[in-house]
């Protein structure tokens, strides 16, 4: 086995929902979701297949977005493996919705932070052995950064 570690690109102002999933009707079903649950969104999806033509299948309402989530499955050629990436909806708005997807298995992360996505390779395939998302912590929060904080989830309407 070989671990490798694989940069995704995120485009500026997006976030990222990677998971894992089993059929091939992934793809429709996310897009259903996205539809459903976040109507003003942009997204693109994509989607690989781990068994019969072994191809990313790809949707969404924006090119760009779908492009860049057609590259990055294709950069971790993982098998049944999911990038989702959105504009104009932030991942806890529709993370419920993706994970009752019925063939949705897991989710590995929900981001707009910089991504490495650790994957194994053996003689079978290649699989996602977790991710690092972001920068490590510099410490712990102040009083000030606590109001902050809490100030910012009003801004964005999460909190009264």
């Amino acid at each position: 086995m070989e671990l490798k570690v694989v940069k995704i690109e995120i485009p500026e102002g997006s976030n990222l929902v990677l998971g894992q999933s089993h059929f091939i009707k992934t793809a429709e079903d996310l897009y259903e979701a996205m539809a459903g649950t976040a109507p003003g969104a942009k997204f693109g999806i994509a989607f690989s297949e781990a068994s019969g033509d072994c191809l990313v299948r790809s949707e969404g309402n924006d090119l760009e977005l779908v492009e860049a989530a057609k590259k990055n499955s294709l950069d971790l050629a993982c098998g049944h493996t999911f990038v989702l990436l959105m504009n104009g909806a932030f991942p806890i708005n529709v993370l419920n919705a993706i994970k009752s997807i019925q063939e949705v298995c897991g989710i590995f992360c929900a981001t707009a932070n910089p991504l490495e996505v650790v994957v194994a390779e053996t003689d079978l395939g290649r699989g996602i052995m977790g991710v690092i998302d972001g920068f490590v912590p510099r410490g712990t929060e102040n009083d000030q950064q606590v109001e902050e904080r809490r100030l910012l989830l009003r801004r964005f309407g999460y909190k009264l």
